[in-house]
């Protein structure tokens, strides 16, 4: 086990805390199979996972020992839960995102990749953390974060706040549209009895 102070390995804790969550939680999401809640409660998880990466953004640079990564283990095999959230999102799982705003590219992605490419690089660090290497989990997790995780997150938060939106927001606009139409045909009733 690597020497860190006690601050470090408090945070380390608590980032391993909400990693194990939110890796639970989109499994379950995953299983359970309920389209309609699962964008709400993906956009939930997706949301306190971005606060971990930008508390790790935050921190200062995580420096690995060595400079190869100690080997964890195979990555879980997160195959069948993507292809349960792509099953149940359907229609919506592909989406258009601007991965660099400073190199505005529009590419096509899918949220079911997306949120298992997070979750594959987030039990990565959990690995390293559960075999007792601090620093090397709080590196990867720091690392993936800036180079990967924390810009597909983003951009699936985006997704799914869109879809939100649209779920909303048009069907209020749908409903205010029957009440104008309704709103007006009372008016004329009346301009005629007038």
């Amino acid at each position: 086990m690597s020497i860190t102070d006690g601050e470090t390995e408090d945070f380390a804790q608590q980032i391993a805390d909400q990693v194990e969550s939110f890796l639970l939680a989109v499994r379950e999401i995953a299983r359970a199979q309920e389209p309609g809640r699962a964008i709400s409660l993906l956009l939930l998880e997706i949301s306190q996972i971005l606060l971990a990466g930008a508390r790790l953004g935050a921190q200062r640079d995580f420096t690995p020992r060595t400079e190869y990564q100690p080997d964890v283990g195979p990555e879980p095999d997160l195959d069948q839960m993507r292809l349960r959230l792509a099953e149940m999102l359907g229609d919506v799982d592909t989406y258009g995102l601007v991965f660099d705003p400073y190199l505005p590219e529009l590419v096509e992605s899918q949220l079911s990749d997306d949120l298992t490419s997070i979750a594959t690089d987030l039990d990565t660090g959990l690995r390293h953390y559960r075999s007792g290497d601090i620093e090397e989990a709080l590196w990867w997790w720091q690392f993936s974060y800036v180079s990967s995780w924390g810009n597909l997150a983003g951009a699936a938060l985006n997704a799914l706040l869109s879809i939100v939106a649209h779920d909303r927001l048009d069907a209020a606009a749908f409903v205010d549209a029957d009440q104008v139409a309704a709103a007006e045909q009372l008016l004329a009733a009346d301009d005629v009895r007038g």
